[in-house]
C-alpha cells in the first residue's frame, strides 16, 4: 500500500507580469509569498511575459459563445481565454506580481483582465441586482514593485485598479505587498515588501 501523503491545503494561482525574467523582483517576491503561504499548496503558474492574445473585432464579437459553436481566427484566441479563466475558477488563493510600468500594470496583465472579464461566466448584469461579480471571493496578494511611483499614492494607477477590476468580477480580499521605491533604495524597498510577507 502506498504511503499516505498529505493532500496540498490550497491552489494558488500566481499571475507574473513582469518583462524582466530572472532579474524580476515581483517575481522574486511572488515566489517568496507563495512559499510563505504553503508548502504544500498546489501552485498554478502563469507567466504572462509569453506572448498572450489581445482581444480583436472577431474575438470580441463571439464572447459568450459556445466553444464548439466558434469559428475563424477567434478560436485560438477564446480557447486560451477559457483556459485563463478554468485557472482562475480553480484557485482558492491568488497571487499577482505586478511591477508598475509607466505609472500603472504591465500590458499584458491587462490583457489577461480583458480576456478573463466574460458576461455570465465571471460577472453578470442582473436585474434588480445590477452588476455581480460570479468569481467566488479568495485571498488574493498583489505583489508590487516600483522603482519610484509609491505603491498606491496619487501617481500609482495600477493598483486601484487592480483593486476595482478584481471586486468586479467578485474578488474582495486583497492584500497590497509593496515594494517601494526600488531605484532609490532598492535594500528598504525588498525589506518593507518582506516585512508584509512574513506578518502573511
Amino acid at each position: 500500500m502506498p504511503p499516505d501523503f498529505p493532500a496540498p491545503l490550497s491552489t494558488i494561482l500566481t499571475l507574473l507580469s513582469s518583462t524582466s525574467g530572472d532579474s524580476s523582483v515581483s517575481n522574486m517576491l511572488v515566489d517568496e509569498c507563495v512559499r510563505r503561504l504553503s508548502s504544500t499548496a498546489r501552485v498554478i503558474v502563469r507567466d504572462l511575459s509569453q506572448p498572450i492574445p489581445l482581444l480583436t473585432e472577431s474575438s470580441t464579437s463571439q464572447l459568450g459563445i459556445p466553444a464548439e459553436e466558434r469559428t475563424g481566427s477567434a478560436v485560438e484566441d477564446l480557447a486560451f481565454a477559457d483556459q485563463l479563466i478554468a485557472e482562475l475558477l480553480a484557485c482558492d488563493t491568488l497571487v499577482i506580481g505586478a511591477p508598475i510600468y509607466n505609472f500603472s500594470v504591465p500590458a499584458n496583465l491587462k490583457a489577461w483582465a480583458d480576456l478573463v472579464a466574460q458576461q455570465d461566466v465571471t460577472f453578470s448584469y442582473d436585474e434588480p441586482e445590477g452588476l455581480s461579480g460570479l468569481v467566488p471571493n479568495r485571498p488574493t496578494y498583489l505583489v508590487v514593485a516600483s522603482g519610484g511611483t509609491h505603491v498606491e499614492g496619487p501617481e500609482d494607477l495600477g493598483t486601484p485598479w487592480l483593486r476595482q477590476f478584481l471586486g468586479f468580477l467578485g474578488i474582495s480580499d486583497v492584500t497590497v505587498i509593496a515594494a517601494n521605491d526600488l531605484a532609490i533604495d532598492e535594500e528598504a524597498g525588498l525589506a518593507e515588501a518582506r516585512a508584509t510577507i512574513a506578518g502573511l
